[in-house]
C-alpha cells in the first residue's frame, strides 16, 4: 500500500478510534460495563468494516480505475448494509449493552466518512500525469527543425 494510501487511512482510524473511546467511556457511565463494551465492540466493527473498503476501494482504484466511482458507491452502499445488519443481528443481545453498540456504530461510522472525506480533501494528489523534464526538452528541439 503506498504511503498515501496509509496516510489517509489513518487520518480516518485514528479519529474514528478517538470516539469509539469517547463512546466507551460515556456508554461505561451511563450503562455499565456492558455499555462500554458494546460501545468498544461498535466503533471496532466499524474500524473493520470501513478498513477493509477502503483497501478494497484502493486496490480497485489501481487495477481497474474505470470501475472507481461504481466500486466507491457499491462498496459504501454494501458496509452501511452490513451495519444495519449487524444492528438487527444484535438489538436481542445479553453480550453487550445493543443501544450502546447501535449509537456508536452509528457515530463512528459518521466519524469515519466525515474523516476520511477531510483526509482527502487535504491530500495532494496529482490528476494529471505531468510531463517529464526529457520529454519537455525533446519536443521543443524536435519542433524547430
Amino acid at each position: 500500500m503506498p504511503s498515501n494510501d496509509v496516510r489517509n487511512l489513518l487520518h480516518a482510524a485514528v479519529p474514528t478510534a478517538a470516539a469509539g473511546a469517547i463512546a466507551a467511556v460515556v456508554s461505561g457511565v451511563v450503562a455499565g460495563g456492558k455499555g462500554a463494551l458494546g460501545a468498544a465492540v461498535g466503533a471496532l466493527v466499524v474500524m473493520l468494516f470501513m478498513g477493509i473498503g477502503f483497501v478494497v476501494l484502493q486496490r480497485t482504484a489501481r487495477s481497474l480505475p474505470q470501475l472507481f466511482q461504481a466500486m466507491g458507491l457499491m462498496l459504501y452502499t454494501a458496509q452501511l448494509l452490513l451495519l444495519f445488519i449487524f444492528v438487527a443481528l444484535f438489538k436481542d443481545t445479553t453480550l453487550f449493552h445493543p443501544k450502546a453498540f447501535a449509537i456508536t456504530l452509528v457515530a463512528a461510522t459518521l466519524v469515519w466518512i466525515a474523516a476520511q472525506t477531510r483526509a482527502h480533501m487535504k491530500a495532494k494528489i496529482l490528476y494529471v500525469e505531468p510531463e517529464s523534464s526529457k520529454a519537455g526538452t525533446a519536443e521543443k528541439t524536435g519542433s524547430s527543425t
